[in-house]
């Protein structure tokens, strides 16, 4: 987007990336600083934090997401929800055999009941996403990595997910999130996915 650009600490940041790579990074913090203007909060660089995952304002949830064709950033006050993440994803099934990868075994059953009952929606590239999305919520909460198999998601037809995770708490650490909730979308070639823990902070 020609009005998009970035702050000098920013450009700082990215280094010597290749020109893709600076574009959706432009172009996914514009995106962040129009959500975080809708809740009145003024233009501010955005820098990659541990994990590259992004450092948001005090007070601030918030995830951002690109992919082929689509960028995003979404945000809440931290009063709202205390975490949230989102991920995109382009509406393909996935490679063979990534499904037993990123799937535990309780979810493998309930994903080929969707493939057969609702056949227009790729649930495996789905279920990447919905995890994706997790992770992105679960990291800045607790600054810890949570690998496919450390969370449960469950589908739903009906654009909504639930998230269980089974990782155990560190002995000594604050308890994280259980679970988080989230919806989920379908359109125009991509899958959508956002995850929230909408206990306050």
């Amino acid at each position: 987007m020609p009005e998009a650009t970035l702050y000098p600490e920013e450009r700082a940041a990215l280094g010597k990336a290749g020109e893709a790579r600076r574009l959706e990074f432009t172009t996914v913090r514009h995106c962040a600083r129009r959500a975080l203007g809708r809740l009145g909060l003024p233009p501010t660089p955005l820098l990659p934090g541990m994990r590259g995952a992004p450092r948001w304002p005090d007070g601030v949830a918030g995830s951002m997401t690109h992919c082929a064709g689509y960028r995003a950033a979404a945000v809440a006050h931290c009063s709202d929800v205390r975490a949230l993440g989102i991920d995109a994803e382009p509406h393909e099934p996935l490679a063979e055999g990534l499904l037993d990868y990123i799937a535990v075994p309780d979810e493998r059953g309930p994903v080929s009941r969707l493939v057969t009952q609702h056949p227009e929606v790729h649930w495996d590239r789905l279920l990447f996403c919905a995890k994706e999305a997790v992770y992105k919520a679960w990291f800045p909460v607790t600054q810890r990595w949570l690998s496919f198999h450390d969370a449960e998601v469950s589908l739903s037809p009906d654009g909504s997910f639930r998230a269980r995770i089974l990782a155990a708490p560190p002995p000594g650490q604050p308890v994280p999130p259980g679970g988080f909730e989230g919806r989920w979308l379908a359109r125009n070639g991509f899958l959508l996915a956002c995850a929230t823990d909408p206990r306050p902070v």
